[in-house]
């Protein structure tokens, strides 16, 4: 078994935000990888107006896929739901799907589908530029209030200015509806409603839930650790 991570909008360096949880997984003899999106600026080119968007991150989460014919399960956190949906239709190592605080989008709908109908008052967006990004100084209290100090103080540089276009793109595929699948729910996440996760879940084959904030698999990563071994 080896396990993907996918991670969510407006960060990057997936693997930071992933490390505590893959060491763990490590010790356990578990590979795990967190491809770079494109979107975010991680692949050369800076996200923005005319740079790569949904289409780009789609491709390089499906490459890391097709690397290995190893079983697989994706954890999908937030965004990388958005871009899970489409990478992860049609390849057969893929055998569980872990959305964490996601999404589950049908074939032709976006991000901009799901929500509360507006922006987050956490984003920052620039029209001109192209690109939306966190506002750094609701970081912490939004996204890691359940995390250790050592975390809060490193995550504001790993934050990115991503793709705004990638909001808009629709999904050529629907994973979840081919593969299992189960929800994790974050009762303690500030940016995406417990509410909101419970509607978003509902596609999901099984839905779990656990006392944390938005990032599980950095403020409790034994736990997730478990999460996913007893996947």
């Amino acid at each position: 078994m080896r396990v993907v991570f996918v991670h969510g909008a407006c960060v990057r360096d997936g693997s930071w935000w992933w490390h505590r949880t893959a060491e763990l997984l490590r010790e356990q003899g578990v590979a795990s990888v967190a491809p770079a999106l494109p979107s975010c600026g991680e692949a050369g080119p800076p996200g923005g107006a005319g740079g790569p968007g949904l289409p780009e991150d789609v491709a390089a989460v499906r490459q890391v896929l097709q690397d290995s014919d190893e079983p697989t399960v994706v954890v999908a956190h937030s965004y990388g739901g958005i871009v899970t949906a489409e990478a992860a239709s049609g390849i057969g190592s893929v055998r569980h799907l872990l959305l964490v605080s996601s999404y589950l989008p049908e074939v032709g709908q976006s991000l901009s589908e799901f929500g509360d109908g507006g922006p987050a008052p956490f984003l920052d967006i620039d029209p001109i530029a192209g690109t939306f990004g966190v506002r750094p100084e609701l970081l912490v209290d939004t996204f890691l209030q359940d995390c250790d100090p050592e975390v809060r103080a490193e995550a504001a540089s790993h934050l990115a200015r991503q793709s705004v276009q990638v909001t808009g793109q629709p999904v050529g595929a629907a994973a979840w509806q081919q593969v299992p699948s189960t929800y994790l729910v974050c009762a303690q996440d500030r940016g995406t409603p417990p509410r909101l996760q419970y509607e978003f879940a509902r596609r999901a084959g099984r839905v779990v839930e656990l006392d944390a904030g938005h990032h599980p698999f950095l403020s409790q990563p034994a736990t997730f650790r478990d999460l996913l071994l007893n996947l």
